[in-house]
């Protein structure tokens, strides 16, 4: 108990900060107003568009504006997730027309850009209900893993982040999928709610996994710095940018 105590104390910042996103989260939740939603993921998105163009070490300001056109479009067209497609048939034909296009510029529209369309499109096709579920799995993947790694971590869980232990992560994944579980059974079945609640918290886990990949190869400890304990947007969604996904495609697959 005293290990949670000091870790919370040591962690103010970031509960603070966590805590107020949540409140701004419950609120435009409550409200449930399309129009609302997709402006606060899309401020989410280029913020995090932006961090991540610095993680890949791209330099063309251009591209903000087909990442901003790329969301307003999302807006009108009701399967925001298949845009993604859209644009990576659009680049590909640029690159195969041109031959001198920097295939990089791709990388930022394959992430996080993909994620954000499929969270959109999570809410468009199944309600505020899904942002909720999906809201709970990952905080408590999260959350989990780091108060289970900080108890009784021991094992690495993988080089990639070697703050992150075997321990901590199936703490959290089992923690995620059994509340997950719970909230889900007000959308779904309780084999479904399970499934899709365990799927889900694991593609959280290699979310939160891969930006971590990004951040050590770009030489960076945090994607930005606008937020207090935090670091940067990307920092804090990551792992709904694999999670999203995941639950779209297996709601669909499933229901």
């Amino acid at each position: 108990m005293e290990k949670i105590i000091n870790t919370i104390k040591d962690n103010s910042e970031r509960f603070v900060t966590g805590s107020i996103l949540l409140a701004v989260v419950i609120a435009i939740g409550i409200i449930d107003n399309f129009f609302l939603v997709w402006l606060f993921l899309g401020v989410v998105f280029m913020f995090s568009f932006y961090e991540a163009m610095k993680l890949f070490g791209i330099e063309n300001n251009s591209i903000y504006f087909w990442a901003l056109a790329l969301w307003i479009v999302a807006f009108f067209y009701p399967n925001p997730d298949d845009l993604f497609f859209v644009v990576a048939i659009l680049f590909a034909s640029a690159l195969a027309y041109t031959r001198e296009f920097d295939s990089k510029l791709f990388l930022p529209f394959l992430y996080p850009a993909s994620g954000f369309l499929f969270l959109l499109a999570l809410y468009h096709d199944f309600g505020i209900g899904s942002l909720f579920w999906l809201l709970v799995v990952v905080a408590l993947t999260d959350i989990g893993a780091y108060f289970v790694g900080k108890m009784f971590g021991k094992r690495e869980f993988c080089p990639t982040s070697p703050n992150k232990t075997v321990e901590g992560a199936v703490g959290g994944v089992v923690l995620a999928t059994l509340f997950g579980t719970m909230f889900g059974l007000s959308l779904v079945d309780f084999g479904y709610a399970f499934i899709i609640s365990l799927f889900v918290s694991v593609a959280s886990l290699f979310g939160d996994l891969f930006e971590s990949y990004l951040k050590r190869r770009a030489g960076v400890k945090d994607s930005g710095d606008i937020l207090p304990g935090h670091g940067g947007f990307l920092d804090r969604v990551d792992g709904y940018l694999f999670a999203g996904p995941a639950m779209v495609v297996l709601l669909r697959g499933l229901l």
